[in-house]
This record gives C-alpha cells, sequence and structure tokens, in this order.
C-alpha cells in the first residue's frame, strides 16, 4: 500500500514540474504564449537582413530601424492578402493618425513598419503602390521587403513569425504588433485588438524609458 502512494506522489510530483517547465511557471498555455512571454523576458535583437523599401537604399534591418533612433511598430503583411491584412492594415491606418499628432505635438517618434513575407511579388514598386493605396505617410509608416529569401526566412524564426502556403496562391500566417525598443529590439508582441496598449508601450520606449 505505501509503495503504491509513495510511486503516486512521485508521479504528481513530476507531472507538477514537467507543467511548471511546459508553461513558465503556469503562466501560458499555448505556443503563442511561450513566445510572447519569453520575448518580454528576454527582449529579441533584429536581424542582419537585408531589405529594400520604397525610397531608400537596400539596408540592413538593424540599420532601417535605428535610422530614426524612435521605437518601432511592426507588423507582417504580403500585398495580395485579402483577409487578416486588411484588418492590420486598418489597425496602422488608425496608428498612424496617432503618430501624426505626436509629431505635431513634439510627442515621442514611433515609426510604423509593415514587412512583406511575399518578396518575390512585392518589389519596390509593388510596396510603393501599396503604400499609396493606403494613404501611408513614408515619414511615419513605411513598407519594406528581404532582399532574399533566405533572409525572410531568417527574419522570422528570430521574430517567431510562423507562414503557411494557402494553396491558393496566398499565405495563412500569425498576426500581430511587435513591439521594438530604440536599440531596434524586440520587447513586447500585442494582438491586434490591444493597439492602444502597443501604442503606449510604443510611445513609452520611445521617449528614453
Amino acid at each position: 500500500m505505501w509503495r503504491t502512494a509513495v510511486a503516486t506522489l512521485l508521479l504528481a510530483l513530476l507531472a507538477y514540474a514537467a507543467g511548471v517547465w511546459l508553461t513558465m511557471d503556469f503562466r501560458v498555455w499555448t505556443s503563442e504564449g511561450a513566445r510572447r512571454l519569453a520575448v518580454v523576458r528576454s527582449p529579441i535583437a533584429a536581424p542582419e537582413v537585408t531589405v529594400r523599401s520604397p525610397g531608400i537604399d537596400a539596408r540592413t534591418l538593424p540599420t532601417l530601424l535605428g535610422a530614426r533612433g524612435g521605437a518601432t511598430i511592426v507588423d507582417f503583411i504580403y500585398t495580395r492578402c485579402m483577409t487578416v491584412c486588411s484588418v492590420q492594415s486598418g489597425t496602422f491606418r488608425r496608428l498612424q493618425v496617432a503618430l501624426r499628432l505626436d509629431r505635431e505635438n513634439g510627442g515621442p517618434d514611433v515609426q510604423l513598419l509593415s514587412i512583406s513575407i511575399d518578396p518575390k511579388h512585392d518589389t519596390l514598386d509593388v510596396l510603393h503602390a501599396y503604400g499609396r493605396r493606403l494613404q501611408a505617410d513614408p515619414t511615419v509608416w513605411r513598407f519594406a521587403a528581404p532582399v532574399q529569401l533566405a533572409g525572410l526566412q531568417a527574419l522570422l524564426d528570430r521574430y517567431g513569425v510562423v507562414v503557411i502556403p494557402d494553396g491558393l496562391g496566398g499565405y495563412e500566417h500569425n498576426a500581430a504588433l511587435l513591439i521594438l525598443d530604440r536599440a531596434g529590439r524586440l520587447v513586447h508582441i500585442y494582438d491586434y485588438d490591444r493597439a492602444h496598449d502597443a501604442l503606449a508601450l510604443a510611445r513609452y520606449l520611445a521617449a528614453g524609458n
């Protein structure tokens, strides 16, 4: 009897220990939740991936991010997307309005950056036309795409972005707002329905906090 009790207790302790490890002290229950908590605990530096963006020369992502010295809100899109990217772009358009007002009033410098997951199609001309269609102000909201497919994969892997072909010429991908600090490090990830929180953190970081 006592052996059964001891064995049961050991199994319970092992299960508890495994639960603590798998859920980061029971804080998260999904891989996406784990990814977000890991970012908060250990900010992620931008990879040395060369990107192109309308109106500027090709440069590494850290160089592009550091050109302004402020914080950046990043999302991943592709111009042929007719579903979630529309929601993402609508959110960025609203953020753009708020950021323009910040600049007019001498507020902190926050920029928006949409990175294409379809660089073979999304050339500089395509990205430029897409931005014009969305009425993006390039002084606030830029579009970019990795120059090489290997660079795209390195970028997706670094930021934990999952992209899956949908079989119809498009892609399924996890959509979120990535907050990068003044040093270009990914420090937080928000859902799109928390754009207000994302903007508040970006403003805080851009102010040098």
